[in-house]
């Protein structure tokens, strides 16, 4: 399919949309709806290994679909990460290790606190560690 094409059925399903304001108003709903959803789990994942920031993003485009202060908000936070990461990227190879270890600090400490690591010392046959277990869970 080329690309007029796919954008003249993007623009047919908008008008179809704008003809039935009921309509328009649930397809706002859903998109606000699945938007935070992957909004929300990607701030979840940000601190752990994978592609939390991208989910971020992925989450913001489609809130933009429909609401502008999304986009306006998503340039926003696209502009500071990548301003983060050449800022990083400057950065003696000490600074580095410190943002690594730091980011570690967090991540093992919220595992910590959501009580996955005493879940996982029971996989083990490692109970008698109670000092994973979180205090909170």
């Amino acid at each position: 399919m080329t690309d007029t094409a796919e954008k003249s059925r993007l623009e047919s399903f908008r008008e179809r949309l704008d003809d039935r304001p009921a309509l328009r108003l649930l397809f706002r709903i859903g998109v606000a709806v699945v938007g935070t959803a992957v909004l929300v789990i990607g701030i979840i994942l940000i601190p752990y290994p994978g592609p939390g920031w991208l989910v971020v993003f992925a989450g913001l485009a489609i809130l933009a679909s429909e609401f502008s202060w999304a986009g306006r908000l998503l340039h926003y936070a696209r502009g500071r990460y990548d301003r983060w990461a050449r800022w990083l990227s400057r950065q003696h190879w000490a600074i580095k290790v410190v943002v690594v270890l730091a980011t570690a600090i967090f991540v093992i400490g919220l595992l910590w606190l959501l009580n996955a690591l005493w879940t996982v010392a029971g996989w083990v046959g490692l109970d008698s560690w109670t000092w994973l277990r979180s205090p909170i869970g």
